[in-house]
């Protein structure tokens, strides 16, 4: 039996956290009956864990934020989540809190303060560090609280979350839920430290290690901890100690775990021990006992009938493609004009028109955070944000460890927080080690619960400058796959500023696009006021009969300087400078014009967005076409260093073969 310290509680005090332990058991205990009989299809369950949750939980305010895990529903039921809604959360129905869009507890709730997991398991660590930080920035006494269990602190997001939480100074409580299993595999196969709440130390961090089938010690144990960390500011592990009486989920079974352990861990039943506890406290009595249960057994069939009572989800498929995005509030900035150039002199190189969007946006938004490495005092890789700390001030203009998944991470919790945020990638190739943030996080949070995500990444790119492999690559391509990204690429100063503008006024995630080799070599008149560029529409940069060019960033710059040298030819070109969403009407409009279409871009071939637009011209304005359309990119090879080599390798290089084969026909 477990030993409870009643920790100068009263009764009903007691009485209150009993309810709370016991409710999420009984409603698991139905919720294998639902998967047995087939009426739900998937559960994972959390019995044997349900002090960790609801214990935590207790101990923080309602407006604190968590993010919690699969077996986590003592914190939805603590918080005061409907249970009829989180029956059609569990059945898929569209009035559960992701519209049949998400299952089990991968959903969130901005009123709850609860925000849902993803199936990676490591990334929801990092968004806890950015509503701590959101906490910290508003000076509020609050700290955040994310969960892991054993298996998640191998995972890279773990390392990087704990690191900037630490480097940061931020409050937020990790608690490792130990359960001795990562789904089969045992811990002894998993690390090596004695306990992982050692690892705290490494990161510069308090630890400790309870046990977390008691719910008052870790109800106090938290309680502790928040205080600790908003009177420190400072970040805090908690390892709890438990066991997973089921499986990881129903179908993976338990067949791979000692029968001795359950029969050890039976006897530390968290909600059966603090019965007895009470009982024997004379707390609660048998009447009593019998009473709640059936209050609350009656509450669930109630629930869960009404829950049932709702029909087969209706799917719209225009409410499905709507609700991929973010709505922008209307307001002044909907319409922003874009300001007379005249008395703009001289013009401006396309990098610093991107420092004075920068610059502009943070005067405009109070709430902008920016975050990179080395932008702060160094002004970062590019110089575009030097001088930006003396102006804005170290906690808007924040270095970063290397660590991009847990900044991209801590970008959505900004947004959580009600914060907007930009991420400098030092180089567009480092995106790979945050890919995950980007694409499983940042592009589908709105169409998992309607949460937006108020994020730009900024991402030099791009060849030309013989930086080799890792330095150079184009990879847009591989964002405008993703569903709730937008993709950017402006090839003007102007429109550099206008479209960054936009980006930052846009309430969800995008990918900013800025071509290294156009940073100082294009200048140009830019409006010298605070204006946007809209984002999803081209620009048509010259108007021919001829042949369209349909290209971006520095395709532009390539098609306009062929252009020049065959003043015999009429080119049509148009800047697409969005590529998620891409517009077009103004392809289609450039295909009516020619007949004749080359789309040129800098990416290489293969997996390139030409073959997007290819495709969908062939579909959708086949009888305006006189020719084969035709794509001109760079060679499907790594980027090599040499220049000689590069400059074989970009789709500058092909231009003129390509257009010659178009003329032919």
């Amino acid at each position: 039996m477990l030993s409870f310290d009643r920790l100068h509680l009263t009764d009903t005090e007691l009485l209150d956290i009993y309810r709370k332990l016991l409710l999420p058991r009984m409603i698991e205990e139905k919720m294998l009956i639902l998967l047995r009989q087939g009426r739900i299809s998937k559960w994972f369950s959390g019995i044997g864990q349900e002090a960790i949750s609801v214990g935590a939980t207790m101990a923080l305010q309602e407006d604190e934020w968590i993010m919690p895990l699969h077996r986590n529903l003592g914190v939805f039921t603590t918080r005061g989540m409907p249970l009829e809604k989180l029956f059609l959360q569990w059945q898929g129905k569209k009035d559960g809190y992701s519209k049949g869009r998400e299952r089990s507890f991968h959903f969130g709730s901005a009123a709850h303060h609860i925000c849902g997991m993803i199936s990676h398991l490591g990334p929801q660590l990092a968004l806890a560090d950015g509503t701590a930080l959101a906490a910290k920035l508003k000076q509020e006494q609050k700290v955040s609280l994310a969960f892991t269990g054993d298996g998640g602190t191998s995972e890279g997001d773990f390392h990087e979350a704990l690191n900037v939480a630490a480097v940061w100074d931020l409050p937020v409580i990790f608690i490792i839920e130990n359960n001795g299993y990562g789904l089969s595999t045992p811990v002894n196969e998993q690390y090596r430290c004695e306990s992982l709440v050692d690892r705290a130390k490494g990161y510069g961090m308090e630890g400790v290690k309870i046990d977390g089938n008691n719910v008052l010690a870790v109800y106090d144990t938290i309680r502790g901890v928040r205080d600790y960390c908003i009177r420190e500011q400072k970040p805090y592990l908690v390892e709890c100690m438990t066991f997973r009486m089921r499986g990881h989920e129903e179908a993976s079974g338990t067949k791979y775990v000692p029968t001795y352990l359950f029969e050890e861990w039976a006897a530390k039943d968290p909600v059966v021990n603090f019965e007895q506890y009470l009982e024997q406290a004379g707390v609660l009595t048998y009447d009593q006992v019998n009473t709640i249960r059936e209050e609350f057994r009656l509450y669930i069939e109630g629930s869960l009938t009404k829950g049932l009572s709702v029909g087969a989800l209706a799917s719209v498929r225009e409410e499905e493609l709507a609700d991929v995005y973010a709505t922008r509030n209307t307001g002044l900035e909907d319409s922003l004009p874009v300001p007379e150039t005249v008395g703009r002199e001289p013009e401006i190189r396309y990098i610093d028109a991107i420092r004075e969007g920068l610059h502009q946006s943070m005067e405009r938004h109070e709430n902008l955070v920016l975050m990179g490495q080395d932008i702060a005092e160094y002004g970062g890789a590019f110089k575009i944000t030097e001088g930006f700390v003396s102006r804005f001030g170290k906690d808007r203009v924040r270095n970063t460890p290397l660590c991009e998944s847990a900044i991209l991470g801590t970008a959505l919790g900004l947004s959580l927080g009600g914060f907007k945020s930009m991420m400098e990638m030092q180089f567009a190739d480092f995106v790979t080690v945050g890919f995950n943030q980007i694409v499983n996080n940042l592009a589908k949070i709105h169409y998992r619960w309607g949460q937006n995500a108020d994020v730009v990444v900024r991402m030099p790119t791009g060849a030309g400058v013989g930086a080799g492999p890792f330095h150079s690559q184009s990879n847009e391509a591989w964002f405008t796959h993703v569903p709730g990204l937008k993709v950017v690429y402006p090839s003007t100063p102007e429109d550099a500023k206008g479209l960054l503008i936009a980006a930052f006024n846009d309430p969800n995630p995008v990918m900013f696009f800025e071509h290294k080799v156009l940073y100082r070599s294009i200048s140009g008149v830019v409006p010298a006021g605070y204006y946007e560029t809209p984002i999803g529409q081209a620009r048509r940069v010259r108007t021919g009969h001829d042949i369209s060019i349909i290209t971006y960033g520095s395709g532009v710059h390539w098609a306009t300087a062929f252009a020049d040298g065959r003043p015999d030819l009429s080119i049509d070109i148009l800047d697409l400078r969005t590529l998620l969403p891409l517009d077009y009407d103004a392809i289609r409009d450039s295909v009516m014009r020619t007949g004749k279409v080359l789309v040129l871009h800098e990416d290489t071939l293969t997996g390139g967005i030409g073959g997007e637009i290819s495709a969908w011209i062939s579909e959708h304005c086949f009888e305006h076409l006189d020719a084969p359309i035709i794509r001109c990119a760079s060679m499907d090879t790594p980027i090599p260093f040499a220049i000689e080599l590069e400059n074989q390798f970009l789709a500058k290089s092909m231009l003129a073969d390509a257009i010659e084969r178009l003329e032919k026909y």
